[in-house]
């Protein structure tokens, strides 16, 4: 594995970027594969507390996980399109996308390998075949997976353009008095809990749109249209203007009956599609999303 650092990383740790990056390993796990000498910067071994500079190339020894980690599993799909270069689904509140330290049964990639055997990019590598991008795991809503490696290149360019259509609605805390509004602030890895993406002033650039659906008082429904796809983005730039969602006691949101966590759903997706033609879909409000908005209409 190949990663090349950007100015948003420069000055972090080595095994602490390596952890970031690769979502599959834990920072001991890095500071293991770099005391095996398993990394190299600049095509020279390092340690883990070398400070990463802007530019730096770092190769990375990663072992392949275990195929038999991630079975298929027959576990029914809202397909919404399907076609040879692409599958698009409505996931479910609650479901992982892809398999992770926990997370290795019932996620969105063991049912496409049920549904699709093997017909998935594996640009991705054997933990995240065909995936495209990801939604939270108590995010519901619209995920495009890629069926073949030219596919899935196609859709990454899109993706790291900020080319796709992606809307959600969310149930935010208090009343936000605007109509209309534009949170252009760069995010990262929180200083000091690394689980968690704040705003900080050398982080990647973070253009979430927003507009009012309904206030009810206390919450305010909006539709975020996101410019960019950072991590949590969403979450993270409501809470930074003191509208958390509602759900996410990560970020400071108020618990709210018959939520399960962020009230948010991922209801448009659109995409250029690999044989050039612009798609775009949508998934009406879930039931579980309907429930927790009942009592306060």
């Amino acid at each position: 594995m190949t990663l090349f650092v950007d100015k948003a990383d420069a000055g972090a740790r080595l095994d602490i970027y390596l952890a970031d990056a690769v979502e599959e390993i834990s920072r001991s796990a890095a500071q293991k594969l770099i005391e095996g000498g398993h990394v190299a910067v600049n095509g020279k071994t390092a340690k883990s507390n070398y400070k990463l500079k802007s530019a730096d190339v770092v190769e990375a020894e990663i072992p392949e996980p275990a195929a038999l980690l991630v079975a298929p599993e027959n576990i029914p799909l809202e397909i919404l399109y399907e076609d040879a270069d692409v599958i698009v689904v409505n996931k479910p509140q609650g479901m992982v996308v892809h398999p992770a330290a926990g997370h290795y049964t019932g996620t969105l990639v063991n049912a496409l390998l049920f549904h699709c055997g093997e017909s998935l990019s594996g640009i991705n590598g054997v933990l995240r075949p065909g995936i495209v991008h990801r939604i939270d795991k108590d995010t519901s809503g619209i995920v495009v997976a890629a069926k073949n490696d030219r596919a899935h290149q196609i859709l990454s360019a899109q993706l790291a353009e900020h080319s796709m259509t992606r809307k959600y609605t969310a149930l935010v805390c208090g009343n936000v008095k605007v109509d209309t509004g534009t949170i252009d602030k760069p995010l990262g890895r929180h200083k000091t809990d690394r689980k968690k993406i704040a705003p900080v002033a050398n982080g990647k650039r973070a253009v979430t749109h927003y507009r009012v659906l309904k206030r009810y008082g206390k919450f305010t429904l909006v539709e975020a249209s996101l410019e960019t796809g950072r991590t949590h983005q969403i979450r993270v730039h409501m809470a930074s203007i003191g509208h958390p969602l509602a759900g996410d006691t990560v970020y400071g949101g108020k618990d709210i009956p018959d939520a399960a966590g962020q009230v948010l759903h991922a209801g448009v997706l659109g995409f250029v599609h690999p044989n050039g033609e612009y798609m775009e879909f949508k998934a009406e409000l879930p039931e579980w999303f309907e429930k927790v908005l009942q009592p306060l209409r």
